[in-house]
């Protein structure tokens, strides 16, 4: 089974590579293998030379002001204006030491003052990064494209989101309802506010609302304070593995008993994601 890395684990990177970086100066020291085009600010998706990623737009040369995130999305914003998103798709990394000697690798950086290198590899290339000229227009991508981050959602926030008949598990997986929250974590979130994962939005009464606004937060906070879940490719940025996914209730226990009250666990597929939980914790009415 792969996941792909929600925000416990793009914060946890943030958050260890974050010390490594700010202050410093950043140099593209390579770039390659030469498969992955820039995206983003008037690029399209046609094949010409003028797409593939430039030093200058991977903050070559970039003194680093801080580290950004929002949901999945991870922000290195240079003190000159500069930003750049890295995502990190199902099997890409960001990393940095002697961990990030390893194969596959899009871009390698050198951090002025310091003899470590960062790198960003993702061999099943489904992630990427995104460059952008200015801080402002990061934050207005972010504005249009995702909703309010998992860490920080409320229930006002979530209430006006979940709306109409799809399933409450189909809406949490949308970015753009919460930013940050995929297949493991909604699965984790919604048993630990007992709720079915195949009741329709429009049926969740406010209360109800509140208490998974809730849970989402507390799901994704003890994630991240366990270092993100580490199922096959996740590292952090100094190439720990994180050990949330000890803590996971119902994702991917298929038929198991529910550590609260011993049921057998129930799975299907919502959304075209396994999901799993507990007919007796998770009450559809």
């Amino acid at each position: 089974m792969r996941a792909l890395p929600e925000l416990p684990e793009i914060e946890t990177i943030r958050r260890t590579i974050g010390p490594l970086l700010v202050g410093r100066t950043l140099h593209v020291a390579a770039i390659g293998p030469h498969d992955m085009r820039a995206r983003g600010e008037g690029r399209g998706s046609g094949g010409s030379r003028s797409s593939w990623i430039a030093p200058r737009e991977l903050l070559d040369d970039a003194r680093i002001d801080r580290l950004e995130r929002r949901g999945k999305r991870l922000a290195i914003l240079a003190s000159d204006g500069r930003a750049l998103v890295i995502q990190l798709g199902m099997s890409g990394q960001l990393m940095t030491g002697k961990e990030a000697e390893a194969t596959h690798r899009h871009v390698t950086w050198g951090i002025g003052g310091r003899a470590a290198n960062i790198v960003f590899r993702d061999p099943r290339r489904f992630g990427g990064v995104t460059p952008y000229r200015s801080h402002a227009a990061l934050l207005e991508a972010w504005d249009l494209e995702l909703g309010p981050d998992g860490l920080t959602v409320t229930a006002e926030q979530l209430t006006q989101r979940l709306s109409g008949k799809r399933a409450v598990k189909a809406a949490l997986l949308d970015q753009t309802v919460v930013a940050g929250v995929g297949n493991i974590y909604a699965d984790e979130s919604l048993h630990l506010a007992g709720i079915d994962p195949r009741m329709r939005c429009s049926r969740l009464r406010p209360q109800r609302v509140a208490e998974l606004a809730e849970a989402i937060r507390t799901i994704l906070m003890r994630a991240v304070t366990h270092g993100g879940s580490t199922l096959r490719d996740y590292r952090a940025g100094n190439g720990a593995r994180g050990n949330a996914q000890q803590l996971h209730a119902v994702y991917s226990r298929d038929g198991e008993p529910c550590m609260a009250c011993g049921a057998a666990l129930r799975g299907a597929r919502l959304a075209g994601r396994a999901t799993v939980w507990c007919a007796g914790c998770q009450r559809r009415a």
